[in-house]
């Protein structure tokens, strides 16, 4: 349930020009035909007819287009975004907090700027949402923690901030987990995030409330980070498009700096041309003294990279990686649709991926990365006078306590340490071997499961093999334990439910567009766009239609205004 953070806050700063020289990366100074036509054919459906139905749906690359031309009005694409937000939020409760004033200011400024001429950035006016683990300056910034309900960050996420120089405008911040730690999107503070795909299902964690919002067609680009699979593990399912970077492509996420080297920021996109225009965006240096890590500047061309093809790439796909349980409606779809790849050009084999270790050795692995990644949080909660073991222990999740704990005990033991440091060296090394072997890409399941209920933790088994509920499904893990770039794409959906499931593409080290590559050659070959549900009933209609104007969000209520038309005449 959101809450308007226009009644937190009252003094709203307008938003930076945008970026020359990414807008010139994206059309050259003109081409607006070239850009529509390219998108028409990636997943849009416009028409000179209804254009309130198929707007919602359009990809952030196409509305920055119409937006330049003046065929859409920003303060009118706004006020549609926060209806259709308002319409879905009670059945979905993808956002935490709404930015609904700042955001109208903002398309207003928006719009002057594209009246007067003045240069636009390449995301001009176009809506997007911000993951609640990302800071955004002047707004209430709660990591999905129900004691940090209160809290308003005092500077923007650098990532975030070249999204807003690039002219995107904030609508509100989305759902997550506390601090992102587990793969299903709930929390004490608001509740869980569904997929659109069955309300009683989870839209995956952490970057649940993004995944789903794009889905729901509410925006086009919403943030998130990856941290085991934050990103690619909501995109399958939500059936969006989830790409985490090698890492470090991008700069640090601000989460609490905790030291731990598997987290990465990125996008939710329902097109895998505006996760290129996105990352082209948010890559670079960064000059914030914690994050020297980041990859210097490089020469890699995301746009460019989706128009690449995958011909004479050679692509091996592994159903298990080797030791994963993964249930057999996953296996089937990401079976049939493997081959889609191969329809576009490039060689597929099956393989037989080796990690070197055990499932239960693997697994013990991650929880130790979880505790690695969570231990010093009682010290960042104290700073903010939250007792997170002691009186306040009750505001968190027992799972996320645990893991709290378990890093605390574990990580003193140096035997311990030196121990995960070789399982991990062993699974790395085995997943570059792969790449040594030839395969430009690996091909596996995002994760081993459908969408999860919302009222479960998690999975406790598969295929009647027990796993752990949290870290046993997770697929996506063992790629931040390496670092490779990886993508989850929409493989299809299940015949018994018609639930969602996400493939998932890894490529080499610095690879990173190869990977958007294989990921656009798929999609053309096997396009996900038509699969997102166009209506979506809430659980409870007449509670939905009374209290679709009020939302508490953990910090009191908020009156969401008035949403008007969408467009000009097309």
């Amino acid at each position: 349930m959101a809450i308007d953070n226009d009644s937190l806050l009252s003094d709203r700063r307008g938003y930076l020009k945008g970026l020359a020289a990414a807008s010139a990366l994206l059309w050259g100074g003109t081409g607006t035909a070239t850009a529509w036509d390219n998108e028409k054919s990636n997943g849009d459906h416009h028409s000179d007819g209804d254009v309130n139905f198929d707007i919602h749906y359009t990809s952030a690359t196409t509305l920055a287009v119409l937006i330049r031309t003046g065929d859409v009005s920003p303060v009118d694409l706004v006020d549609a975004t926060l209806k259709r937000l308002n319409n879905r939020e009670d059945a979905t409760n993808m956002f935490i907090t709404v930015t609904g004033k700042r955001a109208r200011k903002a398309a207003k400024d928006a719009e002057h700027a594209v009246e007067n001429g003045d240069e636009l950035g390449p995301l001009h006016g176009v809506p997007i949402a911000v993951k609640d683990l990302q800071a955004v300056k002047g707004v209430r910034w709660t990591s999905g923690a129900a004691p940090l309900s209160d809290r308003v960050a005092d500077e923007t996420e650098l990532v975030v901030k070249r999204l807003f120089d690039a002219g995107a405008i904030l609508i509100g911040k989305t759902n997550t987990p506390e601090f992102g730690y587990t793969g299903k999107c709930d929390n004490k503070l608001i509740g869980p995030t569904s997929t659109p795909f069955d309300l009683d299902r989870n839209s995956g964690g952490s970057s649940g409330g993004s995944a789903s919002a794009v889905a729901s067609g509410v925006v086009s680009i919403g943030t998130g980070t990856d941290g085991a699979g934050s990103l690619r593990i909501p995109a399958s399912f939500c059936s969006t498009y989830g790409f985490k970077t090698t890492f470090r492509r991008l700069p640090d996420p601000v989460v609490f700096r905790t030291g731990t080297t598997y987290k990465d920021n990125g996008v939710e996109t329902r097109t895998v041309r505006d996760a290129a225009l996105a990352l082209s965006i948010m890559a670079g240096p960064s000059d914030v003294p914690q994050d020297q890590l980041v990859l210097p500047d490089c020469d890699m061309d995301f746009l460019g990279a989706v128009e690449k093809g995958v011909k004479d790439m050679k692509v091996g796909y592994s159903p298990d990686l080797g030791v994963y349980p993964v249930d057999d409606r996953v296996q089937n779809v990401v079976g049939e649709n493997v081959d889609a790849i191969a329809d576009a050009g490039a060689t597929v084999e099956r393989i037989d991926v080796d990690l070197g270790v055990k499932y239960d050795k693997l697994m013990h692995s991650l929880r130790i990365m979880w505790g690695e990644a969570y231990c010093t949080l009682p010290e960042k909660l104290a700073e903010h006078d939250i007792d997170m073991l002691g009186d306040d222990r009750d505001k968190f999740p027992n799972e996320l306590l645990d893991f709290v704990e378990f890093g605390r005990d574990e990580l003193s033991t140096v035997a311990l340490k030196r121990n995960d440091e070789t399982v991990r060296k062993t699974v790395f090394n085995a997943v570059q071997s792969i790449f040594e072997d030839g395969y430009d890409i690996l091909v596996a399941p995002t994760v081993a499961v459908p969408p999860i209920p919302n009222d479960v933790v998690g999975p406790t088994e598969i295929n009647g093999t027990e796993i752990d509920p949290i870290l046993g499904w997770l697929i996506t893990a063992v790629f931040n334990m390496t670092g490779n770039p990886a993508a989850s794409v929409p493989a299809g959906l299940t015949d018994d439910k018609e639930l969602p499931v996400g493939m998932q593409l890894v490529g080499k080290r610095l690879a990173d567009e190869t990977v958007l590559a294989a990921s656009a050659a798929y999609e053309r070959v096997n396009p996900w766009h038509d699969d997102y549900p166009k209506q979506i009933q809430s659980p409870n209609t007449e509670t939905s239609q009374t209290s679709s104007n009020t939302k508490d969000g953990g910090n009191g209520k908020a009156k969401r205004g008035d949403n008007s038309s969408l467009a000009k005449s097309m």
